[in-house]
């Protein structure tokens, strides 16, 4: 298996990249206790924003863009954050995955997870995030991750879980569903597909 995280962070450093770090290393670590190793990789694409822009246009994705969509259309989970701007994903995030094939993310546990400066953005999550993989038939896990800037190094109260907890329970629903897919079949030669393709075909 492999767990690739995709963060759209503008600055550096930044809190969506934390956001990402954390959660990746939640997931892995609930991987690692149920004895698998899973090896990671965080796609950030803010290095990626001119090859984006470029591909938009031309349609034709430069090698390192080429190496990331692959990544993420590979893996075998994904984390995608966000950083909020205008009550929604940012324009790079939605850009980027604009550029993935509509059927490469079906049936793919996915976490998603976003960062803004005040709590009352959190709703970005079910409102914009959500239904973007839902449309893309992802496997989206029920705890969505909102961190707001006072959410930092808070432990959370009576009423509310605190970051590490939230943390903590997607991690762990991420490498619930990872865990629980069957492994996927080596891909068929030209000659077997066609094969079953000529078998399924009826002549009466």
């Amino acid at each position: 298996m492999k767990l690739i995280a995709v963060s759209a962070g503008l600055s550096t450093p930044s809190s969506t990249r934390l956001l990402a770090d954390r959660l990746i290393e939640s997931a892995r670590d609930e991987l690692a206790a149920q004895g698998h190793t899973v090896p990671t990789e965080v796609v950030e694409l803010r290095e990626l924003a001119r090859e984006v822009a470029n591909h938009l246009v031309t349609g034709f994705p430069p090698s390192r863009l080429a190496a990331a969509i692959d990544a993420v259309t590979e893996a075998d989970g994904l984390i995608v954050v966000t950083p909020v701007f205008t009550a929604s994903y940012s324009g790079l995030f939605k850009s980027f995955f604009d550029l993935i094939d509509p059927d490469a993310l079906t049936g793919k546990p996915v976490l998603i997870a976003a960062t803004g400066g005040t709590a009352r953005h959190s709703l970005v999550l079910e409102h914009a995030l959500r239904p973007l993989f839902a449309y893309l038939r992802a496997a989206v896990v029920p705890t969505a991750v909102y961190a707001a800037s006072e959410d930092w190094g808070s432990g959370g109260d009576e009423y509310t879980d605190g970051l590490p907890a939230r943390i903590r329970r997607a991690g762990g629903e991420l490498a619930a569903l990872m865990a629980a897919r069957p492994d996927r079949a080596e891909p068929e030669d030209d000659v077997t597909a066609l094969e079953r393709q000529l078998a399924d075909l009826r002549f009466d």
